[in-house]
């Protein structure tokens, strides 16, 4: 955690503090997984919250002062003690996350401080993941390839596509996650040409192809899967599209390296998606980081302009959608390594028919 700390406090200006207020920052600075504020300044870092989180962050954040709010003294009231407290004229606050109200009640509050907008791209920091991180990441990961192999042991026809997912909460839960990373996707039959489908009450049935786009939270930190199968005798032409998807994946997989850009890995699996005649069946990008937010930097799409680097781990998930009919997509998570790249999810990826 102290490593994190060490990245921040040097683009903090001299003479200024960052509060940070969104959930994934504050924990990433400090630890603190609860309600409220997290301060840092050259010479103090500080936890703000309530009553109900005081004794958490002192468990959350030991090198962290928590400063406890109450009835009379909301978090800006603390930040403006705390401030003249280290002799602070200037707060640097995270604009992008915060309601224009809520701007200007801290401007009001803090009538004597200069308020600005953090430009630190935290975003950019946290894309880069260190040693622990990366464990972290490979465990959830992990967990989700095992609540895969589970679920290709007890997915029937007959079954809902909720009846999946209520299958795959409490696996979940059962091998150490906490959680859901995002809503899960079971789309099967039709559904699976929706990219983001939403699972329901459709009945899995023979021929269907099922797609599962998965993960779980584990110690704060997300996996993110997906893996699309057969169920008895189904259409030759979804069989075609899976292989072309399958090539797809492998080939921008090969093309991660330190240096590459996220454009480029993205053009790797568009352009053999193109030019086997399924570029208008591939809309989304094809990839994006993942860590403490199911989304984060870097990202591998037409737009991209961010060039990879050891540390990053990132999804490459590929897909091909037939309005009607069903689609695929194969997704694997792939750490930047300073030769290349890891896999970090090891199902299997030929095509399993059930």
């Amino acid at each position: 955690m102290a490593q994190r700390l060490d990245k921040v406090l040097p683009l903090i200006p001299e003479g200024s503090a960052c509060l940070f207020t969104t959930p994934q920052n504050m924990r990433y600075v400090s630890g603190f997984t609860g309600e409220g504020g997290v301060l840092v300044a050259k010479d103090g870092k500080y936890v703000i919250t309530d009553f109900r989180y005081t004794e958490q962050a002192g468990q959350q954040a030991p090198d962290f002062e928590a400063v406890e709010t109450g009835a009379s003294k909301n978090m800006i009231a603390c930040v403006d003690v705390l401030l003249k407290k280290m002799g602070i004229k200037k707060l640097l606050i995270e604009t992008n996350q915060m309601s224009y109200d809520q701007v200007v009640s801290i401007k009001e509050a803090l009538s004597d401080v200069e308020i600005a907008k953090n430009e630190m791209d935290l975003l950019s920091i946290r894309a880069v993941k260190d040693e622990e991180e990366i464990e972290i990441l490979k465990k959830a990961e992990a967990i989700t390839d095992d609540a895969f192999t589970y679920l290709l042991e007890k997915v029937r026809p007959g079954m809902t596509e909720l009846n999946v997912v209520a299958l795959l909460y409490k696996f979940f839960l059962d091998n150490g996650a906490t959680g859901f990373s995002f809503n899960p996707i079971v789309a099967s039959g039709e559904n699976s040409s929706l990219p983001h489908a939403i699972a329901g009450d459709r009945v899995i049935r023979d021929g269907d192809f099922v797609t599962f786009d998965i993960g779980c939270r584990y110690k704060g930190y997300c996996s993110d899967f997906t893996r699309t199968i057969g169920i008895g005798t189904v259409d030759p032409q979804l069989k075609k599209i899976y292989n072309i998807v399958l090539e797809a994946n492998m080939r921008a997989i090969e093309a991660i390296a330190p240096g590459v850009s996220g454009k480029a890995v993205d053009a790797v699996a568009r352009d053999y998606i193109t030019d086997n005649g399924f570029g208008p069946n591939f809309g989304h990008s094809t990839g994006h980081g993942v860590g403490l937010q199911i989304h984060e930097s870097p990202r591998l799409s037409t737009l991209s302009k961010d060039i990879l680097q050891p540390g990053m781990v990132v999804t490459v998930e590929p897909g091909i959608y037939l309005p009607g009919k069903g689609g695929v997509r194969i997704e694997d998570v792939v750490l930047v390594t300073k030769d290349g790249y890891e896999l970090l999810s090891h199902s299997a990826k030929d095509l399993i028919i059930l």
